[in-house]
């Protein structure tokens, strides 16, 4: 892991600064969240925030329209959907007489940095109002609206964007604030249509979002299941309508009851013309005769509460725009806040802008590879799983009648440890990968005590239809390790000829991998490819930074945390006290903490003291003496053992006596989930897929004459984890020494670098007593400290 740098952030370091933010073009869910970030960042920082209210058009119209926040204009705002300060499209910016009176409205404000929230629209309006900026204060100098000290003192319009768009499509990063809350709503509207189309064996057409960019489309149809999707970077070939009714056919044929196919608002066919679902709807009808509906979501996928991780999105992204504007010189090119992978990192604004337009053109020359190789890695890699997951079933010819492949190799997928979100889309994309390939896939029910006991079958390519959108663990887990039991799991092994081993689980998955390595010399059956996917609410696992299942926990918690605090609606000035899962792992305290807008979040890995207790609770009694109406106070399960959440809530209930009352809450296994969210659906999928590839790359290279496999190298058993920006192999025996056993927690685990951020967001000012604060960032890397 590459060194990391401190950067200390000093309180009030850049003091009398003028900034606005503003929302622009169409809404998303998160850009409050941004806001609220922008707001008290800056605060933080000592500039004075203004909000410009209704965009661009706020702008130009000034007086009312541009206000200055303070810390509690941005008070329970972070669960809200939309815009809170008001978005507007604006024809009179884009005249240069417009934006001389906006440039006249901010330097009245005494305001020259700008955070820009909105698509690649919004953002180029903002990079030539930065251009332009000199000569409209030469103007607005020439005719006497502002002063000679006013043109040399605001010379200089420092901008940074932030892309706020459901349709995910700006180039230069991998999500865009309300593309995740968008997909939420999309899955929740399909989960529900399953029950009635299963019910009547229906034919459904979703007609989703995505006007320009099938990232909507193509991401619902990975993660529902979908049999044909419509986007308008790769369209159809030609003969699609004989290949869709071939394709709905044979699934009908094969006893399915469901079809759903999915449709971008902007798909078009290879001359350019656009495929509607009503013309879809047309072909299955005809062709068919299948009972077919259309559900066109409209403005639906922009409503509601943003998920978790738009609202850690927005956070993140709004507290590191600020950062850019105060380490900005003249020199500096207007920059946009863009993530790659699980890091955030600057880039020219206008590059990405023009990347944005190259996909454009792209698709207008019917250059479709190039334009889905512009949309990014993240576009690609899901398009080509997709394409994978629904090709037509191998032929018969490869399969016996038990369904054993002639030929190819004999794999096995099992789980170990508790259930968890994701797991199941994990095991059906395994399944199906390797059925293509003409292997042989064994399913091992009830983890290691169902391999002991041969409670083992052959999976089937109709077995996981229908899993992606469950919860828990179809094929059973247990806690069970293998040590006490290697005997016979290697007599098993054995009997069934397996060749390589996949394990979807958390801390006991990674456990019992390590001891099947270490026994390799005494059990030569161990000796086989072994790939663990780490899949665990609480985030536990060494090399990987995000577990299949801690998303959908997240969002569960969050979801909580909304619904408790509305309870408290009509009661005025209440503390609550939440207590989250997660063993020693601060992962879901921190995080929901970040997304619930949380006053603080007790920790293991961050030792508290009664002081802190004490001045976290005199906090609180300042910001509920100014107005504030709700507090909220997460606490992991095991951050301390004296100071329990009943001792917690105890000392908030009588030292807020006369100023707010307290409740306690102990969430509990709910944290799991029901269903999981896209997020997780999305990376199991793509997650086994690319375990398929390893193990096969593995098992090519430990092939002997004799048919038989034998490897007992480190690097032939691994973690498979998301590191920053892609997928890593890492041999469990390299991670024993970057594990802490005892807790069960890894030795460095990057979402620390977020409690900062999180404090900052959550002090009100007048009860802040630290000075500044450190943040890390990785060497080398353009992002902020505050980002990963």
């Amino acid at each position: 892991m590459e060194e990391e740098k401190k950067r200390f952030i000093e309180r009030g370091s850049h003091k009398g600064k003028g900034i606005a933010v503003f929302t622009s073009g169409g809404d998303s869910q998160g850009m409050n969240a941004a806001v609220r970030a922008v707001v008290r960042m800056g605060i933080y920082l000592g500039c004075k925030v203004f909000f410009i209210k209704e965009g661009y058009q706020g702008m130009v119209d000034g007086g009312s329209n541009i206000v200055e926040a303070n810390w509690s204009s941005v008070s329970s705002i972070i669960h809200k959907g939309g815009t809170v300060i008001g978005s507007a499209r604006c024809k009179d910016f884009r005249e240069r007489e417009g934006r001389l009176k906006a440039a006249k409205n901010l330097l009245e404000k005494g305001i020259t940095n700008l955070v820009v929230i909105g698509g690649d629209g919004s953002l180029t309006g903002a990079n030539l109002f930065r251009q332009e900026w000199p000569s409209l204060l030469d103007e607005l100098l020439n005719n006497g609206s502002i002063t000679k000290e006013q043109r040399e003192k605001y010379s200089h319009l420092h901008i940074a964007g932030l892309v706020g768009s459901i349709d995910n499509d700006f180039c230069g990063t991998d999500m865009t604030i309300g593309t995740d809350s968008a997909l939420h709503r999309i899955i929740e509207a399909i989960d529900a249509i399953v029950s009635t189309a299963y019910s009547h064996q229906r034919t459904f057409i979703m007609e989703v979002m995505g006007r320009h960019c099938g990232y909507l489309a193509i991401v619902t149809a990975l993660t529902s299941e979908a049999d044909y999707v419509f986007c308008p970077e790769m369209p159809p070939p030609n003969d699609w309508p004989s290949k869709l009714c071939t394709k709905l056919e044979q699934e009908r044929t094969a006893g399915q009851r469901l079809n759903i196919i999915i449709v971008a608002e902007g798909a078009i066919d290879r001359e350019g013309q656009p495929i509607t679902a009503e013309k879809v709807r047309q072909v299955v009808v005809d062709n068919l005769k299948q009972d077919t509906r259309i559900t066109v979501l409209g403005h639906v996928q922009r409503g509601g509460s943003p998920s978790a991780f738009d609202r850690v999105l927005g956070c993140r992204m709004g507290a590191e725009a600020v950062m850019a504007l105060m380490e900005a010189t003249p020199e500096t090119e207007a920059c946009v806040v863009s993530l790659d992978g699980n890091q955030a990192v600057r880039l020219p604004l206008m590059e990405c802008v023009e990347k944005t337009k190259a996909v454009a053109k792209a698709m207008a020359d019917k250059q479709w590879d190039l334009a889905v190789k512009l949309r990014g890695r993240s576009f690609a890699r899901n398009l080509e799983t997709y394409k994978m997951l629904t090709r037509l079933k191998p032929p018969r010819s490869a399969f016996d009648e038990s369904g054993r492949g002639l030929e190819g190799y004999t794999l096995a997928v099992m789980h170990i440890g508790a259930p968890a979100c994701g797991m199941n889309a994990a095991v059906r994309s395994f399944v199906r990968n390797c059925i293509y390939r003409g292997d042989t896939v064994y399913g091992i029910h009830d983890g290691v005590e169902g391999f002991v006991a041969g409670n083992i079958q052959i999976m089937q390519w109709s077995d996981v239809t229908g899993w992606v959108g469950q919860g828990g663990a179809i094929l059973g887990t247990k806690r069970t390790l293998p040590e006490g039991k290697l005997p016979q799991i290697a007599a098993r092994l054995k009997e069934y000829k397996i060749q390589a081993l996949l394990i979807i689980g958390g801390f006991e998955a990674y456990q019992g991998g390590i001891q099947l390595v270490e026994n390799r010399e005494q059990f030569p059956e161990f000796c086989i490819p072994i790939v663990i996917i780490p899949s665990t609410i609480s985030n536990n696992v060494p090399g990987t930074e995000f577990s299949l299942g801690c998303d959908t926990a997240l969002n569960e918690i969050t979801e909580i945390c909304d619904r408790i605090r509305q309870s408290a609606q009509g009661t005025k000035r209440r503390v609550f006290v939440i207590e989250t899962m997660g063993g020693y792992c601060g992962y879901l305290a921190t995080v929901a903490g970040l997304a619930g807008g949380a006053d603080a979040a007790y920790i293991y890995e961050e030792k508290f003291s009664i002081k802190d207790l004490q001045q976290d609770v005199y906090h609180m009694a300042s910001k509920m003496a100014e107005g504030v109406q709700r507090g909220l106070i997460l606490r992991n399960e095991k951050c301390n053992d004296n100071y329990n959440t009943d001792f917690i809530y105890r000392l908030y209930s009588e030292e807020g006596k006369g100023l707010f009352s307290a409740r306690m809450n102990v969430l509990g296994h709910m944290q799991q989930g029901g269903s999981p969210t896209p997020f997780d659906r999305n990376m199991g999928t793509k997650q086994a897929a690319k375990a398929v590839d390893w193990i096969i790359s593995q098992l090519k290279i430990h092939a002997r004459d004799d048919g038989t496999v034998y490897a007992n190298t480190n690097e032939s058993a691994v973690m498979m984890g998301v590191v920053r920006r892609q997928y890593c192999f890492t041999p469990l025996m390299d991670l024993k020494k970057e594990t802490n056993f005892d807790q069960r927690i890894p030795k460095h685990q990057w979402w620390l670098k977020l409690r900062p951020l999180l404090r900052i967001l959550a002090k009100h000012d007048s009860a802040y007593e630290e000075e500044g604060m450190y943040m890390t960032v990785e060497e080398g890397a353009e992002a902020d400290p505050l980002v990963v």
